[in-house]
C-alpha cells in the first residue's frame, strides 16, 4: 500500500511542449484559474481541520476535564508534528505531484479529526491530534510548489499574498462552524463536521488540481509571460536529488536561516493569539465562549487584509524587498498586542477591532517570510526552503502551546501579553540587517560559490549587496 501511495505521488510525466501561442495562452489562463481557485479552497479546509480544536476548547475541557496543561500539550504536539512534517513534506513535495500530495493530505486530516471526535481520553486524543499535525504538513508545500511554477517572479508576490489569505478565510469560517457545533450539539460535532467537509473537499481536489505546466505540455511560466530567463535559471524536467535540494539550495543559504529564525517568533506570536485568544477573553474578560470566538474571528479578518497589503506593499513600495514591511509591521504588532490588555471587558466592539489590528500586523510577516524563503532558492527547491522555514516557525508554535500557557497559568495573563509584545520586537531586530536585501540579490549571492572569487572581490561584493 505504501508503494502504491509513493507511485501515485510521483511527478506527472513531461509532455511535448505546445508551440501554438494561442493554445498556450488559453491553456495557461484556464489552468492558472482552475489550479489557484482549487488550491485556495483546499487550503481553507486544511484550516478547518487544524483549528477545529481551538474553538471548542472551553466546552471540551469542561466535558473531559482537560486542564490548561492538557490543552497546552495538545497545541504543542500538533505544532511539533506539523513543523517536522512541513520540512520533510517540503522535500518530498519537491519530488512529487502536488495534485495528489495536497488532496490526500486533506483527506487524512479529515479522518484524524473524526477519530479525535470519538476520543474520550487525553492519550488517544493526543495521538490522533499529533497525526493530524503530520498530515497538515502536506498542504502548504503543495501550494508553494503550485505558486512557484504557475506564477512568475514579477507577479508571484501578489498571487502568493492572495493565496495565503486562504489561512484567514478558513480560520474565520471555522470559528463559527466549530463554536456553533460545540455550543448546540457538543464538542464532538465541532470535530466531526470539519472532518467530513474536509474529506469531501479532498476528493474534489483529486479531480481539480494538476502538476507543473510541463506536465500539460505548456512552457515554463517565464517563457509564457515573455520574461527574461537567466542561463542558470532555465527550467528543465530534471528532478533534483534530496542532497542537491538540501545542501546546494537550502541549508547553505544564510538568508534562509535568518528568515527561519524570525519565523520562529512570528509563529509564536500568531499561534498564541489564535489558540489562546478565546481562552484569554473567557477567563480575563468574562466573555462567553461564543462571544469570545466571534471576537477572535476578527483576528482572521484583519489577517486577510494584512497579507494583501503586505504582499502588494513589498512589491510596490519596496521593489520586491520583503524585510522592510516585516520590520515595520512587527514593531506595530508589539504595541497592538500590549494595547489588548487595556481594552475593557464590556467593550466587545473595541476588542474585535484590536484583534483585527493584531491579525493585520502579524499575518503580513507570516506570509512574507514564507514567500521570501521560497524566493531565495531555485524554484525546484522552493517547497523545501519554505518547509524548512515552516519547521522553525512551528517550533515557535510549540513554545506558544504548553510553555507559553504555563506563563499565563503561573504568573498571569499580563505576563503572557508582555511576552508576546517582546517577541514581536525581536522579529524586527532579527531582520533589521536585511532591510535592503532583495530576494534576487540574496539568491544570487547564495548560489555563487565564494571559493571561486578572490577574497577582495568577495568582500567587496558582500559590502555592495548589503548597502
Amino acid at each position: 500500500m505504501i508503494k502504491a501511495l509513493l507511485d501515485l505521488l510521483k511527478p506527472a510525466p513531461t509532455l511535448p511542449e505546445i508551440t501554438d501561442p494561442e493554445v498556450v495562452r488559453k491553456s495557461y489562463r484556464y489552468w492558472r484559474t482552475r489550479i489557484f481557485s482549487s488550491m485556495y479552497i483546499g487550503y481553507c479546509f486544511y484550516y478547518f481541520t487544524r483549528k477545529s480544536f481551538t474553538f471548542i476548547t472551553p466546552v471540551l475541557s469542561a466535558d473531559l476535564g482537560f486542564t490548561k496543561d492538557h490543552l497546552g500539550l495538545l497545541v504543542s504536539i500538533l505544532s511539533l508534528t506539523y513543523g517536522i512534517s512541513r520540512f520533510t513534506s517540503g522535500i518530498l513535495c519537491d519530488r512529487s505531484n502536488p495534485r495528489y500530495f495536497m488532496a490526500i493530505g486533506l483527506i487524512l486530516t479529515g479522518i484524524c479529526n473524526l477519530f479525535c471526535g470519538f476520543s474520550s481520553g487525553f492519550i488517544v486524543f493526543a495521538i490522533f491530534w499529533g497525526l493530524n499535525g503530520w498530515f497538515q504538513g502536506w498542504g502548504w508545500p503543495a501550494c508553494a510548489k503550485q505558486l512557484t511554477f504557475w506564477f512568475s517572479r514579477t507577479e508571484r508576490g501578489t498571487w502568493w499574498s492572495i493565496g495565503t489569505t486562504s489561512h484567514t478565510v478558513g480560520g474565520f469560517l471555522i470559528a463559527y462552524v466549530a463554536a456553533y457545533c460545540a455550543k448546540w450539539y457538543g464538542w464532538r460535532f465541532g470535530m466531526f463536521i470539519p472532518g467530513i467537509l474536509s474529506i469531501s473537499v479532498g476528493f474534489w481536489l483529486l479531480n481539480r488540481l494538476r502538476d507543473v505546466p510541463r506536465s500539460l505540455g505548456l512552457p515554463c511560466v517565464e517563457k509564457f509571460r515573455g520574461e527574461t530567463i537567466e542561463e542558470n535559471k532555465k527550467e528543465s524536467a530534471e528532478v533534483l536529488s534530496v542532497k542537491q535540494i538540501l545542501f546546494q539550495h537550502v541549508l547553505n543559504n544564510k538568508y534562509v536561516w535568518i528568515l527561519a529564525l524570525s519565523y520562529f517568533f512570528v509563529y509564536l506570536v500568531r499561534t498564541a493569539i489564535n489558540d489562546w485568544g478565546t481562552l484569554y477573553l473567557v477567563e480575563m474578560k468574562g466573555y462567553g465562549s461564543l462571544g469570545a470566538a466571534a471576537c477572535v474571528s476578527w483576528f482572521e479578518v484583519g489577517g486577510f487584509f494584512g497579507m494583501l497589503v503586505a504582499g502588494w506593499g513589498s512589491d510596490y513600495w519596496f521593489q520586491g524587498k520583503r524585510a522592510p514591511v516585516i520590520i515595520l509591521t512587527s514593531v506595530g504588532l508589539a504595541f497592538a498586542i500590549y494595547g489588548l490588555w487595556f481594552v475593557g471587558s464590556d467593550e466587545i466592539i473595541l476588542t474585535s477591532v484590536v484583534m483585527a489590528l493584531i491579525g493585520f500586523l502579524v499575518f503580513g510577516p507570516q506570509m512574507l517570510v514564507g514567500l521570501a524563503a521560497a524566493e531565495f532558492v531555485d524554484k525546484k527547491a522552493a517547497s523545501t526552503s519554505n518547509g524548512f522555514a515552516g519547521f522553525c516557525a512551528n517550533l515557535g508554535a510549540v513554545v506558544a502551546g504548553y510553555p507559553l500557557l504555563k506563563i499565563a497559568d503561573l504568573w498571569g495573563w499580563y505576563e503572557f501579553i508582555v511576552t508576546l509584545s517582546a517577541c514581536s520586537l525581536v522579529i524586527a531586530l532579527i531582520l533589521l540587517p536585511m532591510w535592503s536585501v532583495s530576494s534576487s540579490t540574496a539568491r544570487q549571492m547564495a548560489l555563487e560559490p565564494a571559493e571561486e572569487l578572490p577574497a577582495s572581490i568577495a568582500v567587496n561584493r558582500t559590502v555592495s549587496h548589503s548597502s
